[in-house]
């Protein structure tokens, strides 16, 4: 099978298995692609509702609620007081993860996938969101190297673009500097061995 036959047959996959999913995360607004979900009469909810301002008001993960929800760019958010919804509204630059909320660390390889609320870190005063500890961890590893990656490629091929599209192709053509999952984590496990890492 060539790369380019098995590049359309993913995307057709993804395409016919993810319509819910390809709409909720590609919103038609600046901040897009987003890792968001569709609940209710929500189109396109950041982080499954996840208060995006606890973070730097408390240092910790909170879950937002619908009591206390807006909009920005098209994406809809949630809070978990009306204070927290107030800071996002006066400055919602401040308050948005990077790369829409996807796992930093996949964004690094260019596929903008996963990202759960309850695995962040805040650098440099902005806020980035990980796919568990373990991608975490493994950002960490290299923690300037992999925010530049993950920079030039939110930057050059994902912001704006269909994230489905970009996962698609992104799995197909790896990246030059590509570690599957299982080599992230031995390299992980080698460095906390080492007692380099976290």
């Amino acid at each position: 099978m060539t790369m380019r036959f098995a590049f359309f047959l993913s995307l057709l996959v993804l395409t016919l298995s993810g319509c819910g999913p390809m709409s909720a995360q590609n919103p038609a607004g600046a901040y897009s692609p987003v890792n968001a979900i569709a609940e209710g009469e929500e189109a396109h909810l950041l982080l499954k509702g996840a208060d995006v301002v606890a973070y730097f008001t408390e240092g910790a993960y909170r879950q937002g609620s619908p009591e206390f929800s807006s909009r920005h760019a098209g994406v809809s958010l949630r809070f978990a007081s009306a204070e927290n919804k107030a800071l996002f509204e006066r400055e919602p630059a401040m308050y948005l993860p990077q790369f829409g909320g996807y796992c930093s660390n996949g964004v690094a390889y260019g596929i903008p996938w996963g990202g759960d609320a309850d695995s962040w870190k805040i650098i440099a005063g902005k806020l980035y969101i990980f796919g568990g500890q373990g991608s975490k961890d493994a950002f960490e590893l290299d923690e300037t190297n992999n925010l530049a990656l993950a920079t030039h490629y939110w930057n050059s091929e994902i912001a704006g673009n269909n994230s489905f599209v970009q996962r698609a192709k992104r799995l197909v053509i790896r990246v030059p500097h590509y570690k599957s999952g299982e080599e992230l984590a031995n390299a992980v496990a080698r460095a906390k061995a080492a007692g380099g890492a976290k």
